[in-house]
């Protein structure tokens, strides 16, 4: 018999008030990837004429403040690059397989033989506040990035590849000798080595711009809190801040600079609205276009008449990470000590992983939305992704086998094992706060950790919010074991900047000679050699799964609510829409005339 969503949400209930065990049904969906056949579309196209200029709203899902660090060289989460994107500062335009072209506002020439590459600018460009775009703006990221005073993750592995990087951050040197500006409108960049993640934007090319005239006289442990990042951006895009409410929302006028023509909108209003909320403002009609919308939702809003819901497989995977060392924030290194933590016992941490019943909670409460992951590679990269993995497929029997046999038995009888010296094992998991059914999800597993006999306890005490929430990961706290996490993969499937030695986001801090180098070779001149580059994909993928210090959860679908005043819009990788080309039907967005 399959268990029903309310079967399911009533367990989960039930176990909030009793923490009781849960009689599951014996059949199990395959690990699987979200569908290239996807139940949604991807584009819409609405009839009629549209109205001249108004302004799209759009409502941002989030339960908390945003942090608002307009800066790509300094921010540290989706949300804020959401908010970015609206003025963006990219300098490289990609094409459907997330390569780099020449189209954008800049080109790229890669001599790979001599591990150089060349950046030319279009002549013309203009800041939003009118100043021309010069070649010192692609230069000085990359000055801020390296900086001995850098406050922010990104000087990292790959970013180390770049000559003189490492000199100019240690203050051996003033600039970065592996930077040189050719003319006005050219820099030559040179690499210790080029691999095929050049031409993602990968191996410590820097496709962002930043505005010297306005902050390049700023010094760079000052940068965060300067109005020029926090309060008054200078951008690129089709769109400029006009005006930002810290935390709530974001108010943008049309750029008249814009390089690709002057945006039919005469602007956007994002603003950050309560998961709780969302389904009604969006049959109210109060918003044209939902970002991070929840797979949770979705019998909410199914009957509304008012909205196109569009949806593509994501650039994301999320994970189960487990505390396995420390990041030395001095050396800029993961100090990886699996004899001396908690979670260095790789049975503990595979046990955690099969006692965990993702397959149920993807199908009944994320509507099938989202599947159990077996890689830290989506599909969607079907080069590199390793369909073959079997994952920790749900198996709670094979759970407590693996404990049983690494010590792990319940000595004093208390329903809970000990750990293999006899001692009591309790173990802390951090786990982000959400809509209400994130803490139903949550209490489910630790339900199922306790169904194994193994006791696990919310850090804090309870679910955090989700900037307190990376604080805490990133500093390593105590008071976290474990964590249940996510990454928005961007369009470079590498493993470099988020698994390597280096890598302050490497939050598991897990290392070894095998990984670092299988990350090295996966961005190596040998990479150039495809079958070469996906065969080294698979040893990244076959270690992490047999290490289990990451364990992947789930892939999902991305899904856009579009209110049916928006006249085109499209999230196809292949053809997206151009903001500045954008256009509605009507002054306000559109009332559902049908309930839910």
């Amino acid at each position: 018999m399959k268990i029903t969503r309310w079967m399911l949400l009533a367990t989960i209930i039930f176990t909030l008030f009793i923490l009781t065990a849960f009689s599951k049904s014996e059949k199990r969906i395959e690990t699987a990837a979200p569908s290239s056949n996807s139940p949604f579309a991807m584009a819409v196209t609405n009839e009629g004429k549209p109205i001249d200029g108004g302004v799209l709203r759009v409502a941002m899902v989030k339960d908390e403040p945003f942090q608002g660090i307009f800066s790509w060289e300094l921010y540290e989460d989706g949300y804020d690059a959401d908010l970015m994107s609206w003025a963006s500062n990219s300098l490289f335009e990609t094409d459907e397989n997330f390569m780099i072209t020449n189209e954008g506002i800049a080109s790229l020439y890669v001599d790979q033989k001599n591990n150089k590459v060349t950046v030319t600018i279009r002549e013309g460009v203009k800041w939003s506040d009118g100043q021309p775009l010069k070649i010192e703006d692609v230069i000085l990221p990359y000055h801020i990035i390296g900086h001995k005073d850098y406050p922010g993750v990104r000087y990292n592995s790959e970013f180390q590849n770049i000559i003189g990087a490492k000199e100019y951050h240690e203050g051996k040197a003033k600039t970065i000798s592996g930077i040189r500006k050719v003319d006005d409108f050219t820099i030559e960049i040179s690499f210790k080595q080029l691999s095929p993640s050049i031409f993602y934007g990968g191996d410590g090319l820097w496709t962002y711009a930043a505005p010297s005239h306005q902050i390049g006289n700023i010094p760079v442990d000052q940068l965060l809190q300067s109005d020029a990042v926090r309060k008054n951006p200078v951008t690129l895009g089709a769109f400029k801040v006009e005006k930002i409410v810290p935390g709530e929302s974001v108010q943008y006028v049309k750029n008249e600079h814009y390089w690709k023509g002057e945006p039919k909108l005469d602007g956007v209003l994002v603003k950050v609205v309560p998961s709780s909320s969302v389904s009604v403002a969006i049959g109210t009609g109060k918003y044209d276009i939902i970002q991070h919308f929840n797979a949770t939702k979705m019998p909410e809003i199914e009957g509304y008449d008012n909205i196109t819901i569009l949806g593509r497989p994501e650039l994301f995977y999320s994970y189960l990470g487990f505390k396995v060392g420390k990041y030395d924030y001095q050396k800029n290194t993961v100090v990886t000590d699996l004899d001396g933590s908690k979670m260095g016992d790789v049975n503990l941490r595979k046990a955690m992983a099969y006692a965990l019943d993702i397959e149920q909670v993807s199908e009944v409460l994320y509507n099938g939305l989202r599947v159990r992951a077996n890689s830290l590679i989506p599909p969607v990269f079907e080069s590199f992704y390793d369909k073959s993995l079997k994952g920790y497929v749900y198996d709670p029997e094979k759970a407590k086998e693996i404990l049983d046999k690494a010590g792990y038995k319940d000595v004093d009888g208390d329903g809970f094992r000990e750990d293999p010296k006899g001692k009591k094992l309790e173990i802390k998991l951090a786990s982000m706060s959400g809509d209400s059914v994130q803490e139903e999800i949550t209490a489910y597993y630790l339900q199922n950790w306790r169904d194994v006999g193994l006791n696990v306890t919310l850090s804090t005490g309870r679910l955090i919010e989700f900037n307190s929430f990376y604080d805490m990961v990133k500093a390593d706290h105590p008071e976290i074991d474990v964590f249940m996490g996510a990454w928005g993969t961007g369009t470079n499937p590498s493993p470099s900047g988020l698994y390597g030695a280096s890598d302050q986001y490497n939050f598991s801090r897990y290392t070894s000679d095998l990984l670092e180098k299988t990350i090295q070779n996966i961005d190596s001149p040998s990479a150039f050699d495809k079958y070469y580059r996906a065969n080294q994909f698979k040893i990244f993928q076959k270690h992490i799964e047999e290490v289990a210090t990451t364990v992947p959860m789930q892939f999902r679908y991305e899904i856009y609510p579009i209110n049916k005043r928006v006249k085109n819009y499209s999230i196809d990788y292949k053809n997206p829409t151009e903001l500045h080309e954008i256009e509605l039907m009507a002054k306000e967005p559109f009332k559902s005339k049908k309930k839910k």
